[in-house]
């Protein structure tokens, strides 16, 4: 078992390597990486395509056909956060997320008189609407329900629910009785429609933890507790059965079954590269960002922000990020006029490193076409970033 010397680089290569950025996985199907390595944090960008990429080698072709075949799928889960997940873990991530629109009707209850009764017969109105054939969309689901949907006026826009359609669509996906299908069969965008489904919905929080444990330990009950939303009794009761041992001199916990494995475990000699999205899991499993930084590169400023902003007083990347071996060494976009990656550097760019931005241009440029960060994203309001990068590797 590691002692109270375990070093950052150490900690920071195990991560990585249990999140299969190590390079070795090459070949894996998108459904296996995504058991081993995390569910993919999903917000109409391409995060989960560079992901995936980056850890299999996998193109959008071959996880569009997984998300096809229901071998991997985007659904509401943890915090109700949007992630994909493998079909083995469909049933525990409904699970995960299932409180989260029973809140969203409480409070549409309190202050947009919305009723239960009137959701649950909504529900009711969708189901009988939609089939598992094709998918229907929003405005003609909302079309064909009529008066079984109501505004909710100008109240209801400021609180971010225009209609009780939402309530009721998100009801449902947390049910497993519907699902929510990509219009083009692509992840990284929002447009969406919806077909009826039979899904299970089981999990206890103990399964949860750990499911999470697997991907990101040594981890402390804090950052269980950002993954999880759990309160702190839920996170106590959840890690109780669970067979633990806790770094000395830390409060990180890791499974029993992995505490040779992580004593033995040496840090690479050779750089493993990877371009991820901001919110790929080496960074938002435990969503503590200055682990992954060293101290020097924790006070470069934030592309393009106002003064003051450095890296290490984020709480998550403002760019999408470069990894060698679980470590932060440089920041990047895309810029879709020159059709190429605009990078800064926080180390000298080697062979490999040269190598692992040459691939993954070519993989955004074919394949994807643009590498947004979230949906709202874009070329234009990425520019002030790109300019600022471009500075930067020039200065």
């Amino acid at each position: 078992m590691a002692n109270s010397g375990t070093s950052t680089a150490k900690l920071r290569a195990w991560w990585a390597h249990r999140q299969w950025l190590d390079g070795t996985r090459a070949g894996a199907s998108p459904a296996e990486v995504l058991a081993a390595a995390g569910w993919a944090r999903s917000v109409g960008g391409a995060a989960p395509y560079l992901g995936l990429f980056a850890r299999a080698g996998l193109g959008r072709a071959e996880v569009d056909a997984a998300v096809a075949a229901l071998e991997v799928h985007e659904l509401p889960s943890a915090r109700g956060c949007t992630y994909v997940l493998p079909a083995a873990d469909f049933a525990l991530g409904l699970a995960a997320g299932a409180s989260v629109p029973e809140g969203e009707i409480a409070s549409a209850a309190k202050h947009l008189d919305v009723t239960r009764d009137e959701v649950e017969k909504l529900c009711l109105a969708v189901t009988e609407l939609l089939s598992e054939d094709g998918p229907m969309d929003p405005a003609a689901i909302r079309g064909a329900a009529g008066p079984a949907v109501r505004s909710l006026g100008e109240a209801g826009r400021k609180r971010g629910v225009s209609t009780t359609l939402p309530l009721a669509l998100g009801l449902l996906q947390a049910r497993g009785s519907i699902r929510r299908v990509p219009v083009n069969g692509r992840l990284d965008q929002q447009r969406y429609g919806y077909v009826r489904w039979d899904q299970p919905v089981r999990g206890s929080a103990a399964e949860l933890a750990e499911r999470y444990l697997s991907w990101a330990a040594p981890a402390s009950v804090q950052h269980l507790r950002w993954f999880t939303g759990f309160t702190a009794a839920t996170a106590k009761a959840a890690l109780a059965p669970l067979d633990l041992v806790e770094l000395p001199g830390t409060d990180l916990l890791l499974p029993v079954e992995l505490a040779d494995e992580f004593e033995d475990f040496t840090v690479p000699s050779e750089p493993s590269y990877a371009l991820l999205a901001g919110i790929d899991g080496i960074h938002l499993l435990h969503r503590d960002l200055a682990r992954l930084l060293d101290p020097a590169d924790a006070q470069r400023p934030v592309p393009a922000s106002r003064a003051g902003r450095s890296f290490g007083s984020e709480s998550d990347p403002q760019t999408h990020v470069v990894v060698d071996r679980g470590r932060i060494v440089g920041c990047w976009e895309y810029d879709t006029e020159q059709r190429e990656i605009v990078h800064q550097l926080f180390v000298p760019a080697d062979a490999a490193l040269r190598d692992a931005i040459a691939r993954t241009e070519a993989f955004v440029r074919d394949e994807l076409g643009d590498a947004r960060g979230f949906s709202l994203d874009s070329p234009k309001s990425r520019a002030p970033k790109i300019a600022a990068l471009r500075a930067a590797a020039d200065a």
